[in-house]
C-alpha cells in the first residue's frame, strides 16, 4: 500500500489591523517563493514597497535555507495584508528555528499592531470630530 509522504511545513497566523495571512513556509528548495492567495507576490502586491514588507523577515534573518511560502490572506487593506503577511512569515521561522526570536522580537515583527480605526460615537460627525459649536 503506498502512503503519500507527508512533506513537513510550518504553520502560522499573522494579524495587522483586520487584515489575516494564514501562512506556511515548507523549507527545502532551491530559491525562496512566496505565494499568496494562489498567485505569486509580485502578481499579488502591486508595489516593491509591499514585496519588501513581506520579504523583510527573511532579509533580517539571513537565513540559509529557502522555502516555499503559502499564505492566504482575508481582509483589510494591501499595506496590512503585507504586514500581516510580515508577521506571520516571522511566527512560522520561530517555529522553524527558535534561535531567530531574539533578532525578530528586536525589529517588532512578532508584535501584532493593535492600531486600528475607531468606531464613530454618537452625537459627533467621526470618532473624535464633533459638530461646529455656537454659541447663540
Amino acid at each position: 500500500m503506498a502512503t503519500k509522504q507527508a512533506t513537513k511545513y510550518f504553520e502560522a497566523v499573522g494579524r495587522r489591523k483586520t487584515s489575516v495571512a494564514r501562512v506556511r513556509i515548507h523549507p527545502g528548495s532551491k530559491k525562496t517563493t512566496i505565494t499568496v492567495n494562489e498567485k505569486p507576490l509580485e502578481e499579488f502586491f502591486s508595489t516593491n514597497e509591499l514585496h519588501q514588507i513581506a520579504r523583510d523577515a527573511f532579509i533580517l534573518t539571513d537565513v540559509k535555507e529557502s522555502f516555499d511560502v503559502t499564505a492566504k490572506i482575508l481582509g483589510g487593506g494591501t499595506n496590512s495584508q503585507a504586514e500581516a503577511l510580515r508577521h506571520g512569515i516571522s511566527r512560522a521561522l520561530i517555529e522553524f528555528d527558535p534561535e531567530l526570536r531574539g533578532v525578530l522580537k528586536k525589529a517588532g515583527f512578532l508584535k501584532r499592531d493593535p492600531r486600528t480605526k475607531e468606531r464613530r460615537k454618537f452625537g459627533l460627525k467621526k470618532a473624535r470630530k464633533a459638530p461646529q459649536w455656537s454659541k447663540r
